[in-house]
């Protein structure tokens, strides 16, 4: 894998200017990936030892400027939202010039992914969920049992599946979100994206926390989700639940202080965006 240009993007960080470098969720993008194997990009992506890593290679769409390949450490996966924005900003900082300006269109596994770039923020077109509605009573109960909540507690448990299988767990305020202590393991998958809102009127509508098995069961905490902020996004602005434009916190509890930038426009369709910024870059030896 010698000579690929590589860089690793810290996305969904809060402002830079503020102090907020190293606070969103680093991504490695592998450029030329065109001769690695589905194999080796899997090793790649365990030895790095990131949430994620993609890797860029020659689009088969006419319509797409660039094509992506998304891994987490134990599979591929057909979208994601921080590695949708980190490959975008890797692309365009290594010269990618998009067909249409001010408009990049990916492509990755659910197809065709719209990124629109902003003053200070890329901007994602949030995919249709492909799959929605309550979970299932017994799904219920061990969300509740590895979350160590009250039933009561959980105001809402919905499917908002977008690519990654999210399920959305609502609860009454940001304040419960962030005391959650869950299970360390947990005995089957699960893709959880917990959320509550903050009081009216600051700068943050909502705390999110985005839970999954990993291996051996363990259970992870994601430091800023780009496809959850997005599927919660269309599922809380469906349900009257919060008005866009507005600003999502997610990492508090772990160190980090993701910001990610949620609008919809008149169309209807959900933007996620956020910051993203070139941490260190090289090439593979």
């Amino acid at each position: 894998m010698s000579g690929r240009p590589f860089q690793l993007v810290d996305v969904f960080p809060d402002d830079p200017a503020a102090g907020g470098a190293l606070t969103g969720n680093p991504l490695a993008v592998v450029f030329d990936a065109d001769g690695l194997s589905t194999e080796e990009m899997q090793g790649i992506t365990r030895w790095l030892n990131l949430s994620e890593t993609t890797f860029l290679v020659t689009p088969t769409d006419p319509a797409a400027d660039y094509h992506v390949r998304i891994f987490t450490l134990d599979r591929e996966l057909p979208f994601a939202g921080h590695p949708t924005l980190g490959t975008c900003h890797a692309w365009l900082r290594r010269g990618g010039r998009p067909k249409t300006p001010g408009r990049v269109m990916q492509q990755c596994g659910v197809g065709l992914v719209e990124v629109k770039q902003g003053d200070a923020v890329l901007s994602f077109a949030a995919p249709p969920l492909i799959r929605s509605g309550p979970v299932a009573a017994d799904l219920l109960a061990a969300i509740v049992d590895v979350l160590q909540v009250e039933p009561t507690a959980v105001l809402e448990a919905a499917w908002a599946a977008n690519g990654p299988g999210w399920i959305m767990v609502r609860l009454a305020d940001a304040d419960q979100v962030l005391a959650l202590q869950p299970k360390r393991s947990c005995d089957r998958p699960l893709d959880l994206g917990v959320v509550g809102p903050y009081p009216p009127g600051g700068p943050l509508a909502y705390e999110v926390r985005a839970l999954f098995t990993a291996e051996a069961g363990s259970l992870r905490e994601d430091p800023v989700t780009g496809s959850l902020n997005a599927s919660v996004a269309q599922s809380l602005l469906a349900a009257g639940r919060v008005t866009a434009p507005y600003v999502a916190s997610q990492g508090t509890v772990i160190g980090r202080r993701g910001r990610v930038f949620i609008d919809q426009d008149a169309t209807g369709q959900v933007w996620v965006g956020g910051r993203s910024v070139t941490q260190f870059e090289g090439t593979t030896v």
